[in-house]
């Protein structure tokens, strides 16, 4: 019948597969600057469009599995629910590095994607109403004491990510989840109507990440000076209004100082999940 709820298999398809649409949509976005897209591979001389799809199809049937992990654990305290997953995140990973070679185009989006989906399936299975309140809520709880646990006690950091924390503080996305996605709650999703064509609206909260998010990809490539350059060329688009050949400008600024908001972009796919459901 029209009108009716969705049944848990149909959400678990619904969530799994709007996840996988929004990692396609955010790579055939064109122009991303500094990012790989249809135009030209940005910043990156090891990856490339069909690589990122390849990727994507690895990663699939895995974000159908967070899900079922939510679902078939939503008993268990949010705070177990990290090692539960652990295994699954580790084969996704997997799957995507089969698929690429060893390159790493996903690893970031693996993480908060699957936490979403581990959220969404916890949520539905108490029967309750899946909602962006909801989903952020829940995926604070899931990764809570996460930064604590995995960055300020870590002594000898191994990681891009250990190294950057202990150097600037940076929390990357662990923080990004742990704090419930607050950088797309207070600097995106609020706007996310400002545009009504959507591969405008797309670009549009692609350039507010890169204004306001503390894009670790960016640091790792040209420390904070390439952060901030490319937050203030951001925002100054934002303030004077951009067209797509300010967008092209930009993504040759960025290719020439080999910067890539890859963080961003991740968030980017986020976004485009999170705005499925209501607030």
């Amino acid at each position: 019948m029209a009108g009716t709820a969705l049944t848990e298999p149909q959400v678990c398809t619904n969530i799994a597969t709007l996840a996988a649409e929004a990692l396609r949509k955010e790579v055939w976005l064109t122009p991303k600057p500094g990012l790989v897209d249809s135009a030209n591979n940005g910043s990156h001389s090891d990856m490339d469009l069909p690589m990122f799809l390849r990727s994507i199809g690895a990663i699939t049937p895995w974000l159908h599995q967070f899900y079922r992990l939510g679902q078939q654990d939503a008993a268990q305290p949010a705070t177990a629910m990290l090692t539960r997953i652990r295994p699954a995140g580790l084969a996704c990973e997997q799957a995507m590095f089969s698929a690429t070679n060893g390159i790493n185009t996903h690893k970031g989006g693996i993480f908060s994607l699957g936490i979403l989906c581990t959220a969404a399936g916890r949520i539905s299975a108490r029967q309750q109403r899946l909602t962006r309140t909801a989903l952020c809520a829940e995926a604070a709880a899931l990764t809570q004491g996460l930064v604590e646990r995995e960055l300020q006690h870590c002594r000898q950091p191994v990681t891009a990510g250990e190294r950057l924390f202990q150097a600037h503080g940076m929390t990357g996305a662990r923080g990004e989840v742990q704090s419930g996605f607050l950088t797309l709650r207070r600097h995106v999703l609020p706007y996310w109507w400002t545009e009504n064509q959507p591969e405008r609206r797309s670009l549009n909260a692609l350039l507010r990440l890169m204004a306001f998010n503390p894009d670790t990809n960016l640091v790792s490539r040209g420390g904070l000076s390439g952060l901030h350059f490319v937050q203030d060329y951001a925002r100054r688009l934002l303030k004077n209004g951009w067209q797509k050949e300010d967008l092209q400008a930009m993504d040759q600024a960025l290719i020439s100082r080999h910067l890539s908001p890859g963080g961003s972009a991740d968030l980017l796919a986020i976004s485009t999940v999170l705005m499925a459901f209501p607030q």
